[in-house]
């Protein structure tokens, strides 16, 4: 999927979805959540998604892979 032409909510939902499915945050998940912060201004929402992301992986319920 080419993520530079979705705009970052689509994105950030495909990413979350595809996270919490898997069970994993790969490199590529983390590198697309870098992408995100550092070249679009997140709304709230988006925001409070990768926020749960994060308390996921903090819980155990999500791993982080290389």
């Amino acid at each position: 999927m080419n993520y530079q032409t979705l705009l970052p909510e689509v994105i950030i939902a495909e990413l979350v979805f595809q996270v919490y499915r898997s069970g994993l945050l790969t490199i590529e998940h983390r590198k697309q959540l870098r992408s995100l912060f550092l070249y679009h201004n997140l709304s709230e929402e988006d925001a409070t998604a990768i926020n749960r992301l994060f308390h996921a992986i903090r819980r155990g319920w999500l791993r982080i892979t290389d």
